[in-house]
């Protein structure tokens, strides 16, 4: 072969391999992009809801309450009748199963949304206001294209009579909507036009707090002492290999390690942040003692000697000099690091915050679920509604992952130095 000939193959060897490297590239945002945009189109819609709008009269009689009522004796009073009354005069009928569909087209939360708007504002006590109250899941969902109104009666969820009522609340522009706060205050619900992350998002918080008040300085100080003063003997060489192999212990371990010693041995309360923190701490660690490490080995050994040479004593060259040139690069894994500790789902499904938990945790030792594990929650679910909030959650869990990414990314070009 001639020595042209083998220039040629080389030259055409070299523009394949860059080829097939654009293609993977390519390939892999492809399926990054058909995946984003999957979730965006079905969870775009969560972040509105569907209300009703009603007149509603409350009558001080029916209330049992008298005009000028405190706020407490407002709380005590009851909302049933007045309700009822309520949804009812949206489309009278004299049929008693026409009537119950008819509620059914309004949340099981409807009285408590009545209640609310007069512990607000007492002075509607004895007037009529204009509400919007909303709408059962059906028709939400209905009303945003995502159920199909062309298949048989029998095999709807909603009935013919209740579309009837449907097109005339469209027709009398009754139905209206709003932007959803309850995905954001409220916690889990088996009604999915009322269920929201919020107990998720505290679960989490506390979460990744406690993962990170444990993990970070224990993380930190692991990393010097084994970089900066521990001889180098077998101990060490096995303590680094197994920080190593801890780092690719499956996430599922930790949750058996927490399971035996956390709840069964020290009997820590099941289903809390408390106990997911620690877990997520124990397998942050690793994570983060690597990358603290690898940022002290880069900082040139000129520093230390110079910070030796002028009088500094070995403890004074390492936290006065090393260490805040290398906290660049340990911010940034630590961030990483709770980045993958804030999408773990297998440790706390094992500990018990699979559980289903309707209110929002005060404390960290109050039962408590997250955002991954409330993905796996909803997407189990039989109702339609709660496909579009497992992507709505799936957004907002992403959304936290690239920003927190995008900081360690931010943190550590701003403040990292170069060294030539």
């Amino acid at each position: 072969m001639t020595k042209e000939k083998r220039l040629k193959k080389r030259h055409n060897a070299e523009k394949r391999f860059r080829f097939y490297g654009l293609a993977s590239i390519f390939l892999a945002l492809l399926f990054v992009l058909i995946l984003v945009q999957n979730i965006f189109s079905k969870g775009s819609s969560a972040f509105m809801k569907t209300a009703i709008n009603v007149d509603v009269f409350y009558d001080p009689e029916l209330l049992g309450v008298k005009n000028g009522a405190t706020k407490d004796e407002i709380l005590e009073a009851d909302f049933f009748d007045i309700t009822i009354e309520t949804l009812l005069k949206t489309y009278p009928t004299n049929n008693l199963d026409e009537e119950n569909q008819l509620i059914d087209l309004f949340t099981t939360d409807a009285e408590l949304e009545i209640k609310n708007a007069l512990i607000n504002n007492s002075n509607l006590l004895g007037k009529t206001v204009n509400l919007e109250i909303t709408s059962s899941d059906d028709i939400d969902q209905l009303h945003k294209g995502n159920y199909p109104r062309d298949l048989p009666e029998e095999r709807r969820r909603i009935s013919n009579f209740q579309l009837s009522i449907y097109d005339n609340f469209l027709e009398n522009k009754k139905i209206i909507k709003n932007f959803n706060n309850y995905f954001f205050k409220n916690g889990d619900s088996r009604d999915p036009e009322i269920a929201g992350i919020g107990g998720a998002l505290v679960g989490s918080f506390y979460s990744i707090l406690i993962c990170l008040l444990l993990s970070f300085p224990i993380a930190v100080l692991a990393s010097i002492y084994l970089e900066e003063f521990a001889p180098k003997n077998k101990i060490t060489d096995f303590i680094e290999i197994n920080i190593n192999n801890l780092a690719a212990v499956p996430s599922i371990v930790y949750g058996l390690l927490a399971l035996q010693i956390l709840l069964a041995t020290i009997q820590l309360p099941r289903s809390t942040p408390l106990v997911a923190g620690i877990t997520l701490a124990l397998m942050t660690l690793p994570r983060i003692i690597i990358p603290c490490r690898a940022s002290l080995k880069a900082v040139p050994p000129s520093i230390r000697e110079g910070a030796l040479a002028v009088g500094a004593s070995k403890f004074q060259s390492v936290f006065h000099h090393v260490v805040p040139l290398a906290l660049p690069g340990t911010l940034s894994g630590t961030i990483i690091g709770l980045a993958q500790a804030l999408g773990e789902t297998a440790p706390l499904i094992l500990i018990g915050m699979v559980a289903f938990v309707v209110d929002i945790p005060s404390t960290p030792i109050d039962p408590s679920s997250s955002l991954p594990v409330q993905v796996y929650l909803w997407s189990e679910s039989a109702e339609r509604g709660f496909v579009e909030k497992t992507s709505a959650t799936i957004m907002m869990l992403l959304s936290f992952l690239i920003v927190m990414n995008f900081l360690a990314v931010y943190l550590r070009q701003k403040f990292e130095k170069r060294w030539n």
